[in-house]
């Protein structure tokens, strides 16, 4: 039988999280570039993203209240 999806059906699908693995850790963007807001951190204009484009990241503190995206940002930039 067909697929009502098939289109998506043919799309690569990204790697299943494993068991177990907290929700947030599973929804968190794979690249900069998903990351919603902050863009005053990591737009083309912010410090991130001139460190990003220089080629060159320094040791940054990341500060801010619990979910703004200090521990995404961070695991984006050390991968």
């Amino acid at each position: 039988m067909s697929s009502l999806f098939k289109d998506l059906d043919e799309q690569p699908r990204p790697a299943s999280p494993a068991p177990g693995q907290p929700l947030p850790d599973r929804l968190r963007p794979a690249a900069l570039d998903d990351v919603v807001g902050q863009d005053h951190l990591i737009g083309e204009s912010g410090p991130i993203g001139r460190m990003l484009k220089a080629g060159r990241v320094s040791s940054i503190v990341l500060w801010g209240p619990p979910g703004c995206g200090k521990t995404t940002i961070a695991r984006l930039l050390a991968g």
